[in-house]
């Protein structure tokens, strides 16, 4: 006789939820055999396997090149070079607008032949800013570049010396 607990329709209501973790005895979700071991580990307290140690490289004789003291240099050269550049056209420029502002009796005044002095310091704007170019070209040959080649030169050789490793 079959009680109503034994039924398959009750069995199949009454039956736990699928858990992937716990899968039922009966089926595997696994396609390969129960004799095979799975290839991750199973039990949180087994060991883990250690990753082998990478190889340890000789470390050049010189600092990386973010840290050397010939890029700071290169950098307080240039900053230098565009400060004095920046300043000699804008400091001109901001001059003119002072006196302008400020002094308009004297850039009304005339200099000679009806020419006034704020349109004559207005024409002047562009040989200053000619002038500031030049300096930056000069301060760029003279003292940067010189520090630029350095770096270059010295980059180059230590990028010979690890493709020959």
């Amino acid at each position: 006789m079959q009680d109503a607990f034994s039924s398959p329709e009750h069995q199949r209501r009454h039956q736990p939820p699928y858990d992937p973790l716990y899968p039922p005895p009966h089926s595997s979700p696994h396609p390969f055999p129960h004799h095979t071991s799975p290839a991750h580990l199973t039990y949180p307290w087994q060991p883990q396997p250690q990753p082998p140690e990478p190889e340890r490289k000789r470390q050049p004789r010189h600092h990386a090149l973010g840290r050397h003291s010939d890029i700071r240099v290169l950098r307080g050269a240039y900053r230098r070079q565009r400060r004095v550049a920046t300043l000699t056209a804008l400091g001109y420029f901001t001059l003119f607008l002072f006196l302008s502002a400020f002094a308009p009796g004297l850039m009304a005044s005339e200099v000679s032949g009806g020419l006034p002095t704020g349109l004559l310091l207005g024409l002047l704007q562009v040989p200053v800013t000619c002038l500031a170019i030049g300096l930056y070209e000069y301060t760029a040959r003279r003292r940067v570049d010189p520090i630029a080649d350095r770096i270059r030169r010295q980059t180059q050789l230590d990028a010979k010396r690890e493709a020959a490793r």
